[in-house]
C-alpha cells in the first residue's frame, strides 16, 4: 500500500486498458504480446476498418486474412493463430459470447483461458481484469523490472510469485487491481526503463524494508 501510494500521488486516478468493448480488449491482450501498444492500435484499427472485429467475423475469416490486417503487431502468423485457437475456445465453450465466459468464477475460467494455445498467465489475467473487470492482478515486465530494482523479489522469480504478493496482501478489487496495474505500465514507461531514470523516478528512494515474501 506505501508503494501504491506514492505511485498514486505522482499518476493520481488513471483509466486503463484502452479497448471501447471487451472483444476488443482481449484481442488487444493477445496482440500485445512482444510489441509495443502502438503496433497493436494500427491491427485493431485495420481490422475495424475490414469490419472484422466481431466473434463472427474473426471465426469465419481465413488465417492468411487475419495475419494480414495484423501485421503491424509482428509475429503476425503466430498471433493470428492465436486469436484463431482464442476464438474457436470461445465459440465451442460459450456460443461465442463473452458475457457467458466471465460468468464463470475467475480461478476456474483462468484456468480454462490458461489451456487455451498461446494464451499465457499475462495475457489471461489481461482479458480477466480488464475485459472481465475480475480481480486478477497482471504481472508483466514493467512489474518485475520495477520490484526487483525496488528489492521486493528477484527478477527471475515466478509469474506466480510476484502475482501472490498482490493477491494475498491487498483487496480483492478489479478497480484497485486496474489502477495499481497501470501506474505500474505508466511508471515502466516514464522512468524505471531498461537505462533508468532513477534522479527523477518518484519512487526515487522507497524499498522494500524488509524485503517482502511471497511465502
Amino acid at each position: 500500500m506505501q508503494l501504491y501510494r506514492r505511485l498514486h500521488r505522482h499518476y493520481g486516478d488513471l483509466s486503463w486498458w484502452p479497448g471501447e468493448t471487451p472483444l476488443e480488449v482481449s484481442v488487444g491482450a493477445i496482440l500485445t504480446q512482444n510489441t509495443a501498444w502502438t503496433n497493436v492500435e494500427k491491427a485493431i484499427k485495420r481490422l475495424k476498418e475490414a469490419r472484422s472485429l466481431s466473434v463472427a467475423a474473426l471465426g469465419r475469416m481465413t488465417h492468411r486474412r487475419l495475419a494480414f490486417l495484423i501485421k503491424s503487431a509482428g509475429y503476425f502468423n503466430v498471433k493470428a493463430l492465436r486469436l484463431k485457437n482464442f476464438i474457436s475456445f470461445l465459440q465451442g465453450r460459450y456460443a461465442g459470447s463473452l458475457k457467458k465466459m466471465f460468468r464463470q468464477p475467475t480461478p476456474r475460467l483462468r484456468q480454462e483461458l490458461l489451456a487455451v494455445n498461446g494464451v499465457g498467465p499475462e495475457t489471461a489475467d489481461s482479458i480477466l481484469l480488464y475485459a472481465g473487470e475480475k480481480p486478477s492482478f497482471v504481472i508483466d515486465a514493467y512489474t518485475k523490472r520495477i520490484l526487483s530494482r525496488h528489492g521486493v523479489l528477484p527478477y527471475d522469480k515466478g509469474y506466480n510469485e510476484f502475482q501472490e504478493l498482490f493477491m494475498k496482501q491487498l483487496p480483492r478489487s478489479a478497480a484497485f487491481y486496474n489502477q495499481y496495474h497501470a501506474m505500474f505500465v505508466n511508471i515502466g514507461k516514464d522512468f524505471c526503463r531498461k537505462r533508468p531514470l532513477c534522479d527523477r523516478c518518484p519512487l526515487n528512494g522507497w524499498r522494500a524494508v524488509p524485503p517482502l515474501r511471497s511465502d
